[in-house]
Order: structure tokens, then C-alpha cells, then sequence
């Protein structure tokens, strides 16, 4: 349980946010920097403000109370959600939401957030702001595709699709230069570690190093893997139950699926990838499974390398990772 006096709940939306604390007391304030000083004229030193990750919306707020000395509170709006579900709640509102974090605050442990500097929130954006790019890139593929098997029976929209496609691609490459100069700038070193592991490309390095603040948010590999979203979940129950093992799939969607890409090259030349890889296939699982234990593998030779300091060595990592 934490042990702030006050814990203020908050429900956030583009245009306002709820606020629910400890006591019951509900309230809204604009979301801008005049609500964020009205906001601020209720708190204490000793007032802890959780919030949902929500994209943009709560990312203002956050840094305005952490630049003001007030403890703040990021948390996973999954876990929220699974919280409320458990409660059995029927009631869905921005106050009721507030009100749901605020309980679960009280109840669960959450983890203090650490305001970003200037190069870590460009970073961010960079990377989100790719996403959006690739995904462009994407569907005008799938489209000039398309318009090449109808035989091309219009020559504007094949050449304007054409055209937006070299811009999309343009700018993407425009983004990841800027990223690759960023991190370059501020780690370097941990960049030429990490890519020193066989078979982990360049983007997945930059992406790992990115995500994790260097390996800071991190103490040891196994939270880094579940945060990545590739640790197993088992569904059994009794002796009946015995479904099928999953991966959880509830980090970085993009990250693993680089790191997936990854593994079809680590598994042929990182020798402790590809003694997991033949050992799992040996046990006669499937090549996907052996895949995913690829990438959990690299994840932690990169752990191992960025705590260390050293570069990569195939007997040492193995110990290690």
C-alpha cells in the first residue's frame, strides 16, 4: 500500500480530466496549463497522482506536477481495466474511471514516474511518428499492388500512389536518421555493445535502447522481457485444462516483432540462440516456440552486455543471460 496521505485519481480525455481522490471528493479541470495550475492549488507535498497511459493526453500533466515536486504515477490502463473488471463494475465514466484509479493506488503498489529530458521525449515521438510512417508505407504498397494486377486502368492514381509512397519513404528516412543521430549522441557506447550481438540488427538496437532508457528502467532481464511482451503464460487448470502456452503479448508490439525478425539470423549464428533453438526443436516443439525463446535470448545477452560494459563473447554471455 503507498504512503502518501492523499491519492488523487485521474481520468484524462483531450479537452478535460477528473479527478477522484481518497476522501470520495470528485472534480474537473481543463487540460491545459491553466487547469493544471488550478489542479495543482488542491495538492500537498505529500499528494501522489496516479494516471493511465493515454498516448498524449496525460503526458503534459505528468511533467507539470513532476517539474512542481508532486509524486506522480504513470500505470498500465490494463491493469486498471483488469481491476475494475474484477470489481464487476457496470458503470463507465470519466469519474468512475478516476474514482477506479484512485482505488487501485490505495491499494496496489505503483511505480513513481521519472520525467523524460528534452532527447528521450524526442525519441519517443520519432518512434511513434515512424510507426505511422510504415504503416502508410504499407497500405500504398498493398495498394499499387493492387492496381497493378487490375492492369493500371488509371494512370493518375498509379502515379500519384507512386509518388506519395517515395514522400512517405522519404520522411521515414528522415525520422530514423534524426533517431539514429540522437541516440549516437547519447549512447553510443551501449549502441556498439549491443550491436555486437550476432544477429540483432541495427533499428532493434536503437528500439531496445530507446524503449528502455539504456537498460535504466530495468533491474534485471526477466522485467525487460516481460515488458517486451514475449514471456510465456500458461492456461491450466486442474487436471483437465491444459491449453496451449502463450506469449503475453502486452509490450511493445513493434519491438517484438523485430526482435521475431531477428531470431531467423541469431538462431544460425549466435551460438546461444542456436543451441536453444535446436534443443527446443530436439523436444520436438513447434519452430515458433524455439523463435520466441530466440528472442528472449537476445533480450537478455543485450541486458547482459549493456550492465557489463563489455562486448559481446559467446562464453560469457551464455553464463550470464
Amino acid at each position: 500500500m503507498n504512503k502518501s496521505k492523499q491519492i488523487y485519481g485521474v481520468d484524462i480525455s483531450k479537452n478535460v480530466f477528473d479527478v477522484a481522490d481518497s476522501q470520495g471528493n470528485h472534480s474537473q479541470f481543463k487540460n491545459d496549463v491553466k487547469g493544471f495550475k488550478s489542479f495543482l492549488k488542491t495538492l500537498s507535498s505529500e499528494s501522489l497522482v496516479v494516471m493511465e497511459a493515454t498516448g498524449y493526453y496525460h503526458y503534459r500533466l505528468a511533467q507539470f506536477l513532476y517539474e512542481q515536486g508532486i509524486h506522480v504515477s504513470v500505470v498500465n490502463p490494463l491493469s486498471v481495466k483488469r481491476f475494475i473488471q474484477m470489481k464487476l463494475s457496470r458503470v463507465k465514466t470519466d469519474k468512475s474511471d478516476a474514482k477506479a484509479i484512485c482505488e487501485y493506488a490505495t491499494i496496489n503498489e505503483v511505480p513513481l514516474y521519472t520525467a523524460k529530458d528534452k532527447n528521450q521525449a524526442e525519441c519517443l515521438q520519432l518512434l511513434r511518428l515512424i510507426d505511422i510512417y510504415l504503416k502508410q508505407s504499407t497500405a500504398l504498397k498493398n495498394k499499387l499492388h493492387g492496381e497493378k494486377t487490375l492492369g493500371t486502368p488509371s494512370k493518375t492514381v498509379y502515379h500519384s500512389l507512386n509518388r506519395s509512397l517515395k514522400a512517405v519513404q522519404k520522411e521515414i528516412k528522415i525520422m530514423e536518421d534524426r533517431l539514429m543521430e540522437i541516440v549516437k549522441e547519447e549512447q553510443q557506447k551501449q549502441l556498439t555493445l549491443i550491436k555486437s550481438i550476432p544477429g540483432l540488427g541495427n533499428k532493434t538496437a536503437i528500439m531496445i535502447i530507446v524503449l528502455t532508457d539504456g537498460f535504466s528502467n530495468f533491474e534485471n532481464a526477466s522485467q525487460l522481457c516481460s515488458y517486451t511482451g514475449i514471456t510465456p503464460k500458461l492456461r491450466q487448470s486442474g487436471t483437465s485444462v491444459r491449453g496451449r502456452s502463450r506469449i503475453t503479448k502486452m509490450g511493445n508490439a513493434k519491438l517484438r516483432n523485430l526482435l521475431f525478425m531477428c531470431s531467423f539470423s541469431a538462431r544460425k549464428y549466435n551460438k546461444a540462440c542456436r543451441e536453444i533453438y535446436e534443443r527446443i526443436i530436439a523436444k520436438g516443439k513447434s519452430k515458433k516456440l524455439a523463435l520466441i525463446a530466440v528472442c528472449n535470448k537476445l533480450l537478455k545477452q543485450a541486458f547482459a552486455i549493456a550492465k557489463s560494459g563489455l562486448p559481446y563473447q559467446e562464453n560469457f554471455v551464455s553464463k550470464l543471460a
